[in-house]
């Protein structure tokens, strides 16, 4: 298979490896992207990195959060240039669409585009309208909706004008931790750093089996490339392993603001000063054309 300079050009952007080692790797790799970036990492030429290709689509993110903080969603509504997608009245229409979302409990896109927008459209009608007054063909690729089950909340961050919005759940024992100061600090706090830090979970009993698995044969292989004993490149790959989970768990990740701190010592602090036991349950990330 033919590997062109753009395909090298994207992997060598995506891992920072050099430019022939690039090459080897597609080739290798048959010019299949992520396991290209597998066999850079099993040769110590590239970092983790969680998937192949780059945003371009066109668009922003929008969040919507009830007074309550008891239901949010975000939504990607993409269009076709950044001229549209950086209009304030194409992001008012996001902003309508993720109160949709959040609102209706729809179960995919279509079902979304059926509730409610409000003004007597559905939200399906509204894109409709929208497309005919930018002038642009318009959809709605994607939406996330959580709704608190117990006591907690929902924070919600939207980064660079709506390249990346965020949603954070939290759980506390008590109702008026939510509407403390000190919390909704802590709240856009933690969804700044799922947008910086782009974490894969929570913690790391909540990453995927397939991730570990995966993982750990990346490591297994470097260990094995070092030619020591047994036990000791199965002590390599676990160290790789704990490092894994201090750069992709949110809970074990340098807190953004302070980065010694982890962000799991943070949450201490600011339990401490609203005396109550704050968590994270969930958090939804979407970076504008990722999905596309």
């Amino acid at each position: 298979m033919a590997i062109t300079a753009a395909q090298v050009k994207e992997l060598r952007e995506m891992t920072g490896a050099g430019m022939m080692e690039c090459k080897k790797a597609l080739i290798e790799a048959d010019g299949d992207m992520n396991k290209a970036v597998d066999v850079l990492r099993t040769r110590g030429l590239a970092a983790a990195v969680k998937k192949a290709g780059r945003a371009t689509n066109e668009g922003t993110c929008s969040t919507f959060v009830s007074e309550d903080r008891k239901v949010a969603a975000v939504v990607e509504v993409n269009c076709e240039t950044d001229f549209v997608g950086g209009n304030e009245k194409y992001k008012a229409f996001a902003a309508r669409i993720a109160k949709a979302a959040a609102l209706a409990d729809a179960a995919d896109v279509e079902g979304l585009k059926a509730a409610d927008a409000g003004n007597g459209e559905t939200v399906g009608e509204a894109l409709t309208e929208a497309i005919h007054i930018f002038g642009e063909n318009m959809q709605i690729s994607r939406f996330a909706r959580i709704a608190v089950a117990g006591t907690g909340a929902v924070a919600s961050y939207i980064h660079l004008g709506g390249k990346m919005g965020v949603l954070v759940e939290f759980a506390f024992n008590k109702p008026e931790t939510a509407f403390t100061e000190a919390f909704q600090v802590a709240g856009k706090d933690v969804c700044m750093q799922v947008a910086a830090a782009d974490p894969v979970a929570v913690s790391r009993e909540a990453v995927p089996a397939d991730v570990v698995e995966h993982e750990m044969e990346i490591y297994k292989a470097k260990a094995a490339a070092t030619g020591k004993p047994a036990a000791i490149q199965e002590r390599i790959a676990l160290g790789q392993m704990q490092k894994y989970y201090k750069s992709f768990c949110l809970l074990e990740q340098g807190f953004v603001k302070d980065p010694d701190t982890p962000v799991a010592d943070y949450l201490k602090g600011v339990s401490k000063a609203v005396d109550d036991q704050i968590s994270v349950v969930s958090f939804k990330r979407f970076k504008l054309g990722e999905a596309l």
